[in-house]
């Protein structure tokens, strides 16, 4: 039997699922385990970069362990493992930041975003965030790390960090090479942003059915119509990239609450000649 290539992706604990996570990372974590050896594991120690408070993250810890078990994640399959019961990965994240240059971290597009995002708790360790994130690709020794076209640059400087420890001290680490996968952008019911619990945009997975159907109500359709009574663009409306995720078929009807409210909108507001709008409940529209 040929040996599987060794992979490994890691998620935050930010809190229950919301349809950006499982539809942008678990989906596809769950078919990844038919062809490699997969390394998945629960980044607690990345959540202190933004939520300092490790008592809040430790209660969300275990809501994402049940999420991911509850999608697919299989511990028969997979190793699942929580980042912070590997003390070595603190250590080695030390290691590789005496050859890292300060440069290398400030270049990288996840700590301008999320410094924008919280410009009152730009600290060392979101500075840093990538290191830790080398470190936690290297010490497993993996040859593939899953990627969307958003994530290369990280991958890039892990692999630029690879090479300068290998150089430095002696040839350990192999340098992870990018395994693209396709990962969809999951927008948020905004329209505009990826979906994020920071941003307030989600729909989530796991809320109570009144929830879920306030929050997909309140989603953008179609962010290029201004006023109603202008034609709909269906191929950019954001609802309608939603429904194309759960239905091979755009006739086809939903059975859940989702499927539904997204096939409702869909008839109501992407409609080309904008004729067919309800006069009921109905998702917002672009800013007027």
């Amino acid at each position: 039997m040929a040996e599987r290539m060794r992979i490994l992706s890691g998620m935050r604990p930010t809190g229950r699922f919301h349809l950006g996570n499982y539809l942008g990372a678990a989906q596809n974590w769950v078919n990844l385990q038919n062809e490699y050896e997969c390394y998945y594991f629960i980044a607690d120690y990345h959540a202190l970069t933004t939520e300092p408070d490790g008592h809040t993250v430790e209660s969300k810890v275990f809501d994402l362990a049940a999420d991911l078990l509850a999608v697919g994640i299989d511990p028969k399959r997979s190793v699942l493992y929580l980042q912070s019961q590997v003390p070595e990965v603190a250590e080695l994240s030390l290691m590789l930041s005496m050859v890292t240059p300060l440069s290398w971290v400030m270049r990288t597009p996840a700590f301008k975003e999320k410094a924008k995002l919280r410009p009152d708790n730009v600290n060392l360790g979101l500075l840093s965030y990538p290191i830790l994130q080398g470190a936690d690709i290297l010490i497993v020794k993996g040859i593939g790390v899953p990627v969307g076209k958003d994530q290369l640059a990280h991958v890039e400087l892990v692999r630029e960090v690879a090479r300068r420890f290998n150089r430095t001290y002696t040839p350990v680490f192999p340098e992870p090479p990018r395994l693209l996968t396709e990962t969809p952008l999951i927008k948020g019911t905004d329209g505009k942003q990826r979906m994020s619990k920071t941003v307030g945009n989600i729909v989530g997975v796991t809320d109570e059915p009144e929830v879920i159907r306030k929050q997909v109500l309140s989603m953008v359709t179609d962010v290029k119509r201004v006023y109603k009574t202008q034609p709909g663009h269906p191929r950019s409306c954001n609802v309608c990239a939603f429904y194309k995720l759960f239905f091979d078929d755009c006739s086809t009807t939903g059975t859940s609450v989702v499927g539904r409210r997204s096939a409702a909108m869909k008839r109501r507001s992407c409609s080309p000649s904008g004729s067919s709008r309800g006069s009921g409940h109905s998702a917002k529209q672009g800013p007027s």
